[in-house]
Formats: structure tokens, C-alpha cells, sequence
């Protein structure tokens, strides 16, 4: 008994000082997203900080498909040491496990939270060429008045679920032309191939502000503060209307809730500052600190949340 004790207490003990000195070596950051969009963009804006704080590199470790899936279940199955980490968006922590049947990880019980670090909404944009609409008004006669005739993309499952409300509540109907990535879908609405969706503002703003796509209305409660002079969906007279997105840092479970803590006020030190803050203006996000207690609280309601909104747009799970 004395001497199970006593192994007990050294491994705490290593455990402890591990802890204490990490990181004491390069970190992976795991992102189930394509290089060069928005949460890629933080994510190595990020990853560039903690590589300031803490003197060991961060590599950015792009695991594409499933809607961040793929990411996901490589980050719950690594180690919980503290040397991976996935920064994701609320497709793997809320909306997926109402979207796929068998979804290969646990949102819960397979991570550590760290924090949450950003927050955004989704424009309902559409092709400036072939539609000549230039409200949500607008577009719902014209989608009454052509029933089946129009197309919307999908890169995501924020933006499905948002175009599947929109059609509920509007009672409008469109054909459905899915993606596998939204870089992919925007390419083919900018040339014309599909006439609406909703995107996230940090892919779509630069193109609004280009004029090579037309926003009508953000998906959020509130407008944002990237462009506030494209009004709610609620102000466009789609009540209810409230969808946006955010991104969060995770460890794989068991991670030890020290480092779990001073990862969560790194992160959000470097995503409040004055370039971060710059950063995320220009591609339509705000910050949005948290820590491991309130990641944990807030994944609980927003799964909840997000079940609703996908039972509410009538989507089957694949």
C-alpha cells in the first residue's frame, strides 16, 4: 500500500513540474480548415503570438475535410500533454454532432477547453450580375417569383444552417449545391455559377468591398462593426434571425488544467491587442476572450443551441 502511495505521489509530482515548465518544446496547432481563410488566418496570427510568448515554434498543422472533422479526431486522439492543441470553429464543437451520425470524436468528453477567441456573422451575399435584388425583400419575391430556378452554396455548416432558415422562415426554396470548403463555393460565386449564400465575413467582406459580390444582410443579432452599414436579417425583416459563428482554442482531454490556463491567457492576450484587433476588423471578426470555465459552459449551450437550429431548418443528419 505505502509503496502504490508513493508511486502515486511521484507521478503528480513529475506531472507537476512538467506542467510548470511547459512548453519546452515545439507545439502543434491542428485546424481542419484550407490555408489562407479566415480561421487560418487567425490561427497563424496566433500561433505566430504564442511562438513570441513562449520561445518555442507553433507549426500550423492543416488537416482539411468533414467540416473540421478530420482535425477534431486528431487532436482527441493525441496526446494530452499540451503540445497539441486544435484551434476550430463551432462546426466541430456545436452544429456537427446534429449533422453527422457518427461523429468521430466527443465534443465534450474527448477535450479540454482553453478559450474561446473570436466571434462573427455570416453574410447573405449574391451574385451582383445575375441578380437584380437589392434587399432581403427583394430577394424573397424574386425567389418566389422563380421558385427552384436559383442555386446556393455551402462551404460549411454555419452557412447551410443559415440559408435552410432563411428559406424556413421566408418560405422560399433554392437549390442546394454543397462544398466541400468555402474557398471552393465563393470561386464559383464570384463567377456566376451559383446566386446566393451565406458566407463568413471573414471570406466575404473583401469581395462586398470589391463589388465582385452583393451583401444583403448579416446573419447576427447585432450588425458588425467591420461593416455596419449592411443591416440585421432581422432588420430586413427575417424575424429571429440569429446565427453567427466563433472560434476556440482546445487540448485533448486530461490535459492538465495549468497549462490549459496559461495557454487560455496567452491566446488572449495576443488576440486582445492593438494588431489583433486590426487583424480581425479587416476580416469582418471581433475578439472574444474567455477561459477554460467559460469554453466548457458555453460548448454545453451552443450543442444545445445548435440543435434546435438545425431540427428548426429541417436538416437530416449525413
Amino acid at each position: 500500500m505505502k509503496r502504490a502511495f508513493s508511486v502515486v505521489i511521484l507521478a503528480l509530482l513529475s506531472f507537476h513540474v512538467s506542467a510548470q515548465q511547459w512548453p519546452a518544446k515545439p507545439m502543434t496547432m491542428l485546424v481542419g480548415y484550407p490555408v489562407g481563410g479566415g480561421l487560418d488566418i487567425v490561427a497563424r496570427f496566433l500561433a505566430e503570438g504564442l511562438r513570441e510568448k513562449f520561445g518555442q515554434p507553433v507549426v500550423v498543422d492543416n488537416k482539411v475535410g468533414a467540416v473540421g472533422n478530420l482535425a477534431a479526431q486528431a487532436a482527441a486522439r493525441a496526446a494530452p500533454d499540451g503540445y497539441t492543441m486544435l484551434f476550430t470553429a463551432n462546426a466541430t464543437h456545436a452544429a456537427n454532432p446534429h449533422l453527422f451520425r457518427n461523429l468521430p470524436f466527443d465534443p465534450v468528453k474527448d477535450f479540454t477547453p482553453v478559450t474561446t477567441l473570436v466571434s462573427l456573422c455570416f453574410v447573405l451575399v449574391v451574385d451582383p450580375v445575375s441578380m437584380p435584388v437589392n434587399s432581403v425583400a427583394e430577394l424573397t419575391r424574386y425567389m418566389k417569383a422563380n421558385p427552384g430556378k436559383l442555386s446556393y452554396a455551402t462551404g460549411n455548416a454555419t452557412g447551410r444552417v443559415a440559408m435552410e432558415m432563411y428559406q424556413s422562415l421566408a418560405g422560399v426554396s433554392a437549390v442546394h449545391i454543397p462544398y466541400k470548403a468555402t474557398p471552393t463555393a465563393l470561386n464559383d460565386m464570384i463567377a456566376g455559377r451559383v446566386q446566393l449564400m451565406f458566407i463568413d465575413a471573414t471570406f466575404g467582406l473583401t469581395h462586398v468591398r470589391s463589388g465582385k459580390l452583393r451583401a444583403l444582410a448579416v446573419s447576427t443579432r447585432n450588425r458588425t462593426a467591420s461593416a455596419p452599414n449592411i443591416p440585421t436579417m432581422a432588420e430586413a425583416g427575417v424575424t429571429g434571425f440569429d446565427i453567427g459563428a466563433w472560434f476556440a482554442l482546445f487540448l485533448p482531454a486530461n490535459a492538465s488544467r495549468e497549462v490549459a490556463q496559461k495557454l487560455a491567457d496567452a491566446s488572449n492576450a495576443i488576440m486582445g491587442s492593438d494588431k489583433a484587433r486590426d487583424l480581425l476588423g479587416k476580416i469582418g471578426a471581433d475578439p472574444f476572450p474567455g477561459s477554460p470555465e467559460s469554453l466548457a459552459k458555453f460548448v454545453d449551450s451552443e450543442i444545445a443551441k445548435w440543435g434546435r437550429l438545425v431540427k428548426a431548418a429541417g436538416i437530416e443528419p449525413e
